[in-house]
């Protein structure tokens, strides 16, 4: 055999055992991948078990001129039982759902916004992580703007369900944040959605002064992809549902709501 048959021979094993290798890492990592989503959503099953989570209805959007129906979820998510969360890990604040959805998990807090990055509510190491709380967030919802984060996950579970607020119809069909406390039942109506710099005033904490506040509505206002006719004044209190794009670490995907009404326990 020649000096370059034989090169182009070895060359050729090579280059196949190279691809075998990276076929079979790249099978590996999928089925861990797959194993570890598993385990996680084991795991947010066990947490609606544990605090008695109903199954809840949409309250679709009323037709223009008439009245809301009763809001018959917020008697049924009175009941949750966060203690119950607690005592299997003491950062639970509470409880975040938007009916209809497979958002409906517990929502914790702890001294960073890195730890549930990839801990479950659990405590358990998981890249589905949790749904948090920003750190610097009081914790009792009284901030002008609280910041939830969540992973954006391919199933659609997490905060991958935000994504579809990019169209009308399914915020019609959802247009409701609830989140429980131990204070009670407090309900966010949707107002705005649109992807967003991590620079941008939707993150800044130290918003305070009136000017503010109407600089920060409007902003999200003016980006929305929908339109909602839901427009918030500057004494109330928002919610920022926040999780990734696309588009790299600069920017993120958000949904904002406005509190309607709180229900003390």
């Amino acid at each position: 055999m020649k000096p370059y048959a034989r090169r182009n021979k070895r060359l050729y094993r090579l280059t196949v055992l190279i691809l075998s290798l990276v076929l079979v890492a790249g099978g590996g990592y999928l089925a861990w991948k797959h194993m570890d989503y598993q385990k996680g959503a084991a795991d947010y099953a066990e947490a609606v078990e544990t605090a008695a989570v109903p199954r809840l209805e949409a309250v679709p959007v009323p037709e223009r001129g008439k009245a809301a129906a009763p809001d018959p979820n917020l008697g049924l998510l009175a009941e949750v039982d966060l203690d119950s969360l607690r005592e299997v890990n003491k950062d639970v604040l509470g409880w975040i759902v938007i009916p209809d959805t497979v958002l409906s998990y517990p929502l914790v807090q702890y001294e960073d916004n890195q730890y549930y990055l990839n801990h479950t509510w659990q405590d358990k190491r998981s890249s589905v992580g949790a749904i948090f709380m920003e750190c610097k967030c009081a914790p009792d919802f009284s901030d002008f703007n609280t910041i939830i984060y969540g992973h954006r996950m391919n199933n659609e579970s997490m905060f991958g369900v935000l994504h579809n607020y990019k169209e009308e119809d399914f915020w019609r069909d959802h247009p409701t944040v609830y989140v429980v406390t131990d204070g009670g039942v407090q309900v966010y109506d949707i107002y705005a959605a649109f992807e967003v710099g991590i620079r941008e005033i939707i993150y800044h904490l130290d918003v305070k002064e009136r000017d503010q506040k109407q600089e920060f509505i409007d902003f999200g206002l003016e980006h929305s992809v929908i339109s909602t006719g839901i427009v918030p004044a500057a004494e109330g209190q928002m919610l920022t549902l926040s999780t990734c794009t696309d588009q790299g670490h600069a920017t993120r995907w958000v949904v904002q709501a406005v509190l309607r009404e709180a229900k003390e326990s």
